[in-house]
């Protein structure tokens, strides 16, 4: 009797197991945009991104539970196309990418539902730490047909976040460069 009982708590326990699993992915840089939008004279927007980025994070398909995440940016990176603009983005206007090297998102877990779910987490800039959301979308796993077939999770985030919040304030009060910022994300990560 005890062996029967024995057996079945190792069942439960393995289907448990197998029902939800929990992989760390790590991003990978050939295949992640970092960009954003800003207005400028309220005109039009100017669309720039971060060459050079990092990040991680767990990821569970049955359960669409998306946690442990990490983003690092490289601020130095900032590429709009002019050379004078990213000259001034690096600045202490802006980014300050000598005094403040990185910029950072951290999250610790949504599910998302429906391949959706808004994940709260925080972003560092400037030294400045502020609670910031992206909203995310789970667009596919599986086997890449790239050469080595790894297993790949796409996903795409945006978020907006106000930039005189974290100490940069030029162009703000004449309206010169709009405030708010708009994120765009696009990754796909490995399967560790």
């Amino acid at each position: 009797m005890r062996y029967a009982v024995l057996l079945a708590t190792l069942a439960l326990s393995c289907t448990s197991h197998a029902e939800s699993r929990s992989d760390r992915y790590e991003i990978d840089p050939e295949h992640l945009t970092v960009g954003f939008l800003v207005e400028h004279v309220g005109f039009a927007k100017v669309f720039g991104m971060f060459r050079e980025a990092v990040g991680s994070f767990t990821f569970d398909e049955e359960t669409g539970e998306l946690s442990d995440v990490r983003v690092v940016v490289q601020t130095k990176s900032v590429f709009t196309g002019v050379e004078a603009r990213d000259r001034h983005l690096r600045s202490g206007d802006f980014l300050a990418v000598e005094e403040f090297p990185e910029m950072v998102f951290e999250a610790d877990r949504v599910v998302l539902e429906d391949r959706g779910g808004e994940l709260a987490g925080h972003l560092t800039l400037r030294g400045v730490t502020k609670p910031m959301t992206l909203s995310v979308t789970w667009n596919k796993s599986g086997e890449s047909p790239l050469p080595g077939n790894p297993y790949v999770a796409g996903l795409s985030a945006r978020g907006r976040f106000e930039r005189s919040a974290y100490g940069m304030t030029y162009g703000v009060a004449d309206g010169l460069v709009g405030n708010e910022v708009g994120l765009i994300i696009e990754l796909e990560a490995q399967r560790q």
